[in-house]
């Protein structure tokens, strides 16, 4: 006697909605890493303080100046001191002049370490204005506790 044997199809799913999920969550990610990353500064450890607030609204050209405990400053991964923090910061104002904008509509954001002295703070403030800047910003950690 013949067996006729059965030939099983296998079930196949549709893998593309899959796919479409997986490559939409990692531009996600990679976004988020980029903004993360231009705000944060492994040399910087922020200052704790229960009244920090987050920002209203995005600020629409930040300048971000990290300032690590040695008393370095960061901005746009070049280093500066305080008394050559001013080319730096007329290379900053130059990128937004040529989008027609004055310097009194940037965010000086200032991240400085936790053991920077404040008279530090102040003389990168006092260089700024010196570069016509006004708006300026301390950012700080949240204290949970």
């Amino acid at each position: 006697m013949k067996v006729k044997s059965k030939k099983v199809d296998l079930a196949e799913g549709d893998l593309t909605p899959m796919i479409d999920m997986t490559f939409q969550l990692i531009a996600f990610f990679m976004v988020l890493i980029n903004f993360s990353q231009t705000e944060s500064n492994e040399r910087v450890v922020l200052p704790s303080s229960t009244l920090v607030k987050p920002p209203d609204k995005p600020l629409e050209f930040p300048i971000i100046l990290h300032v690590a405990k040695d008393g370095e400053i960061i901005l746009g991964g070049d280093s500066y001191t305080t008394e050559t923090l001013g080319s730096g910061l007329r290379r900053e104002l130059a990128v937004l002049r040529a989008e027609n904008k004055e310097p009194s509509e940037a965010n000086v954001i200032i991240r400085g370490h936790q053991d920077t002295a404040a008279g530090q703070v102040q003389e990168i403030i006092k260089v700024a204005q010196d570069e016509k800047l006004e708006q300026f910003a301390l950012r700080a950690k949240e204290d949970r506790s």
